[in-house]
């Protein structure tokens, strides 16, 4: 296990590095002053432009440049807002827990509803129900997110009042943000009207976390389709059989943890692709996050926003990546042998 997290270790030093290399390019690709395009200083004095021509080091060359960027990384330095004028590290502390709570809610509903359907279709092979399953999926993949998240608001919402139709909760309730997880910080607080902010807080995700796990559910449904069929061809399901093992008994105690072990494999992949849906249902739903940011500093042609949240999202994107490696991992010994990273 040591040599596997050393491999991870190395494996994710070389993707930050890729990462950082290509954030400080687009510094130079973007219209302007690199310097400006790195610290986002607008309208300083010539004192200021020399201060900061010095600190990011751009009498030297670009290699000394990349270097001096790095360290402005490292440091927290994300520079200021083209828009605003206030530091992108602050904002991207106070957004990003609103994406990672309606990342990681769509991913437990995309999880807990394409994985068992696709373990029934996977047992009611060539079926009526597998059939059905599978169109369904099809379906359900090949909507458009925009679209389905304004159906959504306009049915759900406008139509039959069910659930509101934007922000992450209603703003009679005052809850301080300690840690920007809204139900964690319910939770925490003393307000003596928590439980009501809590089922508020509750009713704005369900809607844009339904829109943004539609598609990774239809794709859970395949892997774990697929999955089960070849954990029911293998020769140890055959065995069981042999022994006289009751279908039910075989599916419960061999057949599932079996198949979901070659699923979770796949859940940082999807993740990556779950986050890219949220940046657009952000936006259709008012939702408070990093990704309706980005698309907003695209508009407004913040280029130190776009480089700075470029680079926080692909960190994060896979960071679950290495994690989801280690539980893969701890589940299957045989991973660990890999020579590679995935």
């Amino acid at each position: 296990m040591l040599i596997f997290t050393l491999r991870r270790l190395n494996l994710f030093i070389f993707t930050m590095l890729v990462l950082t290399l290509l954030s400080f390019s687009l510094s130079f690709l973007f219209p302007g002053d690199p310097v400006i395009n790195l610290s986002g200083q607008l309208n300083s004095t010539e004192q200021q432009l020399a201060v900061i021509n010095q600190s990011y080091r751009m009498q030297d060359n670009i290699i000394w440049q990349y270097f001096a960027y790095i360290q402005h990384i490292i440091q927290g330095d994300f520079g200021l807002s083209m828009s605003s004028q206030s530091p992108v590290i602050d904002e991207i502390m106070i957004l990003l827990p609103a994406t990672i709570e309606l990342s990681l809610v769509a991913l437990l509903i995309a999880m807990f509803t394409g994985i068992p359907l696709g373990f029934i279709a996977a047992i009611k092979h060539n079926k009526t129900s597998d059939n059905i399953i599978l169109s369904v999926a099809m379906f359900g993949y090949s909507i458009p997110v925009f679209w389905l998240g304004l159906l959504a608001i306009l049915f759900f919402s406008i139509g039959l009042g069910w659930l509101p139709s934007a922000g992450r909760i209603s703003l009679l309730f005052e809850i301080e943000m300690v840690t920007g997880i809204q139900f964690f910080d319910i939770l925490m607080s003393n307000s003596p009207d928590k439980w009501q902010a809590f089922q508020d807080a509750t009713a704005h995700i369900i809607l844009p976390a339904c829109v943004v796990a539609l598609a990774p559910a239809t794709i859970f449904v395949r892997l774990a389709r697929a999955s089960m069929i070849e954990v029911l061809e293998t020769s140890y399901i055959r065995a069981v059989k042999a022994k006289g093992l009751s279908f039910q008994q075989i599916i419960f105690r061999h057949a599932l943890r079996n198949a979901l072990i070659k699923i979770i494999r796949h859940v940082g992949l999807q993740f990556a692709n779950l986050v890219t849906i949220a940046m657009v249902t952000e936006v259709i739903f008012s939702w408070p996050g990093i990704g309706r940011w980005l698309i907003e500093s695209i508009y407004q042609r913040d280029y130190t926003a776009i480089q700075s949240g470029l680079l926080v999202l692909s960190c994060f994107i896979f960071i679950v990546h290495i994690l989801t490696d280690f539980i893969y991992a701890a589940l299957n010994p045989l991973a660990r042998g890999n020579k590679h990273g995935s």
